[in-house]
């Protein structure tokens, strides 16, 4: 069991000052979630009768996301997981600093819950297929070469958590929409709307506020679905492409 100095980001709204205020929990386990610290944190406030602090979470099962927080200084912890898959072992010290993304892109909800949808706006502007699907095709009914079909895969990892702009001195979003363009990119079903695809996609990233790319792969660090930075490549070379109007 350990105690801990909790150092947490409180925001009562967006166009709110925000500040750090400092609390104390005791007797945390080491096999504990750093969410389930959290919530420790949040009953003992409530029994005060305090505002808990607000942060994101969903499936705590480290597929959607949600629990976006810096700690220490790093996105989503000292670990390449999410913060729900963070366990109490993992940290060093018992001074936890704990912060929302920050990002002018994210903007600040209240506390640790920050505005994402300007990932869903970058989505919306064609990070789909627009075909009518009716019923499942058949398996063999569009070959795919298998190096492809494993890429397109592993791009489609990629959960949106925005832990690589947290990461990115720049804020930028160039990792998100690389594994959305490159897992369109790399399907046959993806091929009627490509050039479309990658202009409007980045046009809508530029658009909300994001950063460039400077290459310092912080975000590939962050990610905790291991998207690579491989998949930049493909966004530059596929908004080339769209541009000059090649087909290759």
């Amino acid at each position: 069991m350990t105690d801990y100095n909790i150092h947490v980001w409180r925001q009562a709204a967006t166009d709110k000052p925000g500040y750090m205020e400092r609390h104390r929990v005791t007797e945390i386990s080491d096999d504990m979630s750093f969410l389930e610290m959290l919530d420790v944190l949040n009953e003992s406030l409530q029994v005060a009768g305090k505002e808990p602090i607000a942060f994101d979470h969903d499936c705590r099962e480290g597929i959607c996301g949600a629990c976006s927080l810096v700690i220490n200084g790093q996105a989503h912890g000292p670990e390449t997981t999410t913060t729900c898959q963070l366990h109490m072992r993992s940290i060093q010290g018992t001074d936890i600093y704990i912060e929302p993304w920050r990002a002018a892109a994210f903007p600040v909800l209240k506390d640790c819950v920050v505005d994402r949808r300007s990932f869903d706006r970058i989505i919306q502007a064609g990070g789909f297929v627009s075909v009518n699907t009716g019923n499942a095709p058949d398996a063999n009914a569009n070959a795919i070469v298998k190096e492809d079909a494993e890429t397109a895969f592993d791009s489609a990892a990629c959960i949106g958590c925005g832990a690589c702009v947290a990461a990115c001195k720049n804020a930028s979003a160039m990792l998100f929409v690389s594994a959305k363009v490159s897992h369109l990119a790399h399907l046959p079903q993806g091929n009627s709307e490509r050039k479309e695809r990658v202009t409007s996609m980045i046009e809508t990233m530029d658009e909300e506020g994001f950063g460039s790319c400077t290459n310092y792969g912080e975000c590939e660090a962050a990610c905790p679905k291991s998207i690579s930075t491989e998949n930049i490549g493909v966004l530059n070379r596929e908004f080339v492409r769209a541009k000059v109007g090649s087909t290759t």
